[in-house]
């Protein structure tokens, strides 16, 4: 049996242990010998990747998806996203949305990972029949946690959902590494036994669980996982990819990659994890292992950001009060999976009830929206007391939000005029406004000390 192995590096690797700060001109160099590693795919864009670049990097994500494209011809690019919150933290109109995933793929996207944070298939089917219409292979997710709701026949059906909107694969998604060897095994098995779809999985090592699930998933006929290059593995990132490879095909199964390139992988980032060492980009704080994530199921993203958010209020002492609000605050809100963009509102307000000294005393924006019914359905019963509280007789809203909403590029559009010199421009605005503007500022900056450098070189 094979076993297709994603790399991360470029992606969630990365966001994991750096925040997303790797910059392309750090990993230009070896994008050659990825393609011809043997990898099923490259992940490389998506998540927070796209909001890194315009923020911090001062790079155009799209340009940087066609340069890596340009690089790794053979290797299908592979990208998350967030179903109708594309890759941001709200629900964007139809018209963005199709949009959005078109020009993903004109620019070099092969494999659209596509998620919701409470596994409302309703927030993805826009993103997954966009796909379909482009060619391109979509891949449906399962956030993967634990609680009353979530029930192995509860999950076998959501893969029979997934199967039925017409996606090419399945991709069980543990953001915070807490899917046990047994609980994996279980799980494959019952989607294998509900759907007749690839079955892929992604996990971290923060528990330390990760390399002993992989193996149980694999044994009970899971299609392909994914791996971090190991100087960028461990932590709150992917198991590491040379290991899995090791100890796969000690077991008799086949994997495709190249031991020589990926040790070539291997020690081009090691001086890049050096230099993000030395620079603090990388905090040693986020390369042990977490086995409280088992009990409070906080994804290593989230964990830092409640760190920062505490140190911010000079509050790092009720880090262990916040952690254990935090189960709480998820039990009012129906269990939602904690994952992007509901960990952070989860861990948001858990902290405003710790240090408020009584819960939800205030109430986040975003947590009211939740409550109004915005971000779709939850999986469980959501405390009635609080929505009477937050919005008292106001009707919740029970359709697909993105109904609600007008479509929104052409206005965009018309808005930022010459400003956006293409439709990926705009899109990037749609997505994040602040942060897009600055960066094409700086990039008409960039350009204009160019075309000035070459007058005064030519008159030189």
């Amino acid at each position: 049996m094979k076993v297709n192995i994603t790399e991360t590096v470029l992606r969630d690797a990365n966001q994991s242990l750096i925040a997303t700060r790797l910059p392309f001109s750090d990993f230009e160099g070896i994008l050659e010998t990825l393609d011809n590693a043997g990898y099923y795919s490259l992940e490389c864009w998506g998540g927070a990747t796209f909001d890194s670049c315009l923020r911090y990097l001062n790079e155009d994500p799209w340009e940087r998806l066609r340069k890596i494209k340009a690089k790794c011809p053979k290797t299908p690019l592979q990208m998350l996203l967030r179903g109708q919150n594309i890759l941001g933290y709200k629900h964007y109109p139809d018209d963005v949305v199709r949009l959005f995933v078109r020009k993903s793929a004109e620019n070099g996207m092969d494999i659209f990972r596509i998620f919701d944070a409470l596994n409302d298939f309703r927030n993805i089917q826009v993103a997954v029949d966009e796909v379909l219409k482009c060619g391109k292979h979509a891949q449906g997710c399962i956030c993967y946690t634990t609680s009353p709701v979530h029930t192995l026949e509860k999950y076998a059906q959501m893969g029979k959902e997934l199967e039925d909107m017409g996606v090419h694969s399945i991709c069980i998604k543990d953001m915070a590494g807490i899917m046990g060897p047994d609980e994996a095994y279980k799980l494959i098995k019952a989607l294998k036994s509900s759907t007749k779809l690839p079955v892929f999985l992604h996990t971290h090592a923060t528990t330390g669980l990760g390399p002993m699930t992989y193996l149980k998933a694999v044994e009970a006929g899971c299609d392909g996982i994914d791996c971090a290059i190991s100087q960028f593995s461990g932590g709150t990132a992917q198991p590491a990819t040379e290991t899995m490879k090791y100890a796969l095909e000690q077991l008799g199964y086949e994997t495709t990659l190249d031991s020589k390139k990926l040790k070539e992988i291997n020690d081009f980032f090691a001086p890049v994890k050096a230099k993000f060492l030395e620079s603090g980009g990388l905090d040693p704080y986020v390369m042990g292992t977490k086995t409280d994530a088992l009990v409070y199921q906080v994804p290593g993203g989230m964990l830092s950001n409640l760190v920062a958010q505490l140190k911010a209020q000079n509050a790092y002492d009720r880090l262990d009060e916040v952690l254990a609000e935090v189960p709480n605050v998820r039990k009012d809100l129906g269990y939602p999976p904690l994952v992007t963009p509901i960990s952070q509102m989860v861990g948001v307000q858990a902290t405003a009830n710790v240090l408020a000294g009584e819960r939800y005393k205030n109430v986040s924006k975003e947590v009211k929206a939740y409550l109004k019914g915005e971000y779709g359905k939850a999986p469980g019963e959501v405390n009635q007391d609080l929505v009477k509280k937050v919005w008292g007789d106001e009707e919740i809203i029970t359709c697909r939000f993105a109904d609600t909403l007008k479509p929104q590029f052409e206005d965009a559009k018309k808005e930022l005029g010459k400003i956006a010199r293409s439709d990926e421009d705009v899109l990037s605005w749609i997505a994040f406004p602040t942060n897009a503007e600055k960066f094409f500022e700086y990039r008409e900056e960039q350009e204009s000390n160019t075309v000035n450098y070459t007058i005064e070189k030519k008159e030189d």
